[in-house]
């Protein structure tokens, strides 16, 4: 096998809870994480030159020792003995730095394509600890779980019986949000509040969409809202097209919301036009995600 190719999915966060921060200096998550159909496309390339390179199209993603497909591919190579090297070409359109995972959801690529050309050499299991080294968002999204309930940096998750397919508008206010500093500010907000637990949630009452827009929201929301009224802005300017949730997803500052019908996520489309942001049809997935796809040479 010379190539492998992977569609890396984008999530959101259904709910999403800031848990305390560790003695390691990062902070536990509670967050239901559910799969779309938006999607960079990977392809990783076996190479008789030792090391990871990268061309990256459609957007900018910084240096590539930064980049985390490029860091998950050394993981797997070091694993496995460093007995050959790695092209990765990847195409964005997930958008960056927009807290719906484009950069996670790279990386859990990575992992299973280098390890589908090192012929499956590391077991499932130990790929999953990568991911969690990788980031919170990074096992989920290995995992390829439509909808899943994780905890801590994201290492201790239960997969969940998906919900329908149902059509989402995400629309990306034009500002960036550093999670660094969301983490930050959600700290500034609690202190003097003491340490926070974990949320029990009713796993049996997520039946349908109308139960996901009756939990608590994001926690990362009211921080960033503060701080970026454009963001505030077109969270109210989404709220107002009657979707049956609306919330932001991770550290944003992309929003999303979930429509009963394509025809009310298309009415909301044209309603919002591009005043508050990009907007973006996606829906979200009702089955899990196939594995990497085997192609020759030519991939």
């Amino acid at each position: 096998m010379t190539a492998v190719a992977i569609e890396c999915h984008a999530k959101l966060n259904l709910f999403l809870r800031v848990l305390s921060r560790g003695d390691d200096g990062y902070h536990g998550l509670e967050t239901l994480f559910c799969l779309v159909d938006l999607a960079d496309g990977l392809v990783a390339e076996r190479r008789d030159e030792r090391g990871v390179t990268i061309d990256v199209a459609e957007a900018e993603t910084g240096p590539a020792d930064e980049n985390l497909a490029v860091r998950a591919a050394r993981l797997v190579l070091e694993a496995t003995g460093d007995r050959f090297g790695v092209h990765l070409r990847l195409h964005k359109r997930i958008p960056v730095r927009a807290g719906l995972g484009g950069g996670s959801s790279d990386a859990a690529g990575a992992l299973a394509a280098v390890n589908r050309l090192a012929g499956d050499a590391i077991p499932r299991h130990e790929l999953l600890q990568f991911a969690a080294r990788l980031g919170s968002d990074v096992p989920f999204l290995f995992s390829g779980a439509p909808l899943a309930l994780a905890w801590g940096r994201g290492e201790r998750m239960v997969r969940l019986p998906p919900l329908p397919a149902a059509p989402v508008l995400l629309l990306s206010p034009p500002v960036a949000v550093s999670t660094a500093d969301a983490y930050g500010w959600v700290d500034e907000a609690r202190q003097g509040a003491g340490r926070r637990g974990a949320v029990a949630l009713d796993l049996n009452a997520l039946a349908g969409w109308g139960d996901i827009g009756r939990m608590a929201g994001n926690e990362f929301e009211s921080p960033v809202f503060a701080r970026h009224p454009v963001v505030r802005g077109a969270f109210e300017a989404l709220v107002g097209t009657r979707p049956l949730v609306c919330r932001m997803s991770g550290s944003g500052p992309t929003l999303f919301a979930v429509y009963r019908s394509q025809t009310d996520r298309d009415d909301a489309r044209m309603l919002l036009g591009r005043k508050h942001g990009a907007t973006t049809p996606v829906m979200t997935l009702a089955a899990p995600t196939r594995g990497p796809d085997e192609r020759g040479a030519e991939a």
